[in-house]
């Protein structure tokens, strides 16, 4: 995987730091539940907001979320945006840049994060876009996957290149997600 930061107008606080593969920052092997469940509780113990944009993943970060007992003190909404009508008029994602660089692209990530952040009033905010296959899309391969994030500290977008079938990519992006707003969150107290 690797990181970006974009900014917000001025200098990003820096991006998240990346997630490799065994480092102690990973939870990759833990399931899916036990992962929310951290981030649930995490949130709750910061008395901090998520809000997720799902296109790839179309609405399966915000319902691990929500599967977790007392998420509603932390999951704000989330916005399922697998049509670019929805990306441009409810996440406010730049029309000329989609129509210039496709859905699957950072810098479209990465506004689909702060349109989540703005519309669900969040304190953070995880996005997903991607190719799950069988086919290429917009110039890009099967298993290109980008996460956004917006914070009050900034926002950027991380590059995933997955491997699999469209529910193993789908699965492994729904997983980086909760990763990524766990990492925001940071550990609970």
């Amino acid at each position: 995987m690797s990181v970006s930061g974009a900014p917000d107008g001025g200098a990003p606080a820096g991006p998240p730091p990346a997630i490799s593969p065994g480092s102690d920052a990973s939870t990759s092997d833990v399931p899916t539940s036990e992962v929310a469940g951290l981030l649930v509780a995490a949130a709750v113990a910061r008395s901090l907001t998520l809000a997720t944009a799902e296109s790839l993943t179309a609405g399966q970060v915000a319902a691990a979320i929500a599967d977790i007992p007392g998420a509603s003190a932390a999951l704000r909404g989330g916005v399922v945006a697998y049509h670019n009508q929805v990306k441009t008029g409810v996440l406010g994602v730049d029309a000329g840049l989609l129509e210039s660089v496709g859905s699957v692209d950072p810098e479209v990530a990465r506004q689909m994060a702060l349109g989540a952040r703005r519309a669900c009033g969040a304190d953070l905010a995880v996005s997903t876009t991607g190719v799950a296959g069988p086919a290429d899309h917009d110039g890009k391969p099967v298993g290109t996957v980008f996460l956004g994030w917006a914070g009050p500290e900034g926002s950027g977008a991380r590059e995933l290149r997955l491997d699999g079938d469209r529910m193993r990519i789908r699965a492994a992006s729904r997983e980086a997600a909760l990763e990524l707003l766990l990492e925001l969150v940071g550990p609970a107290a």
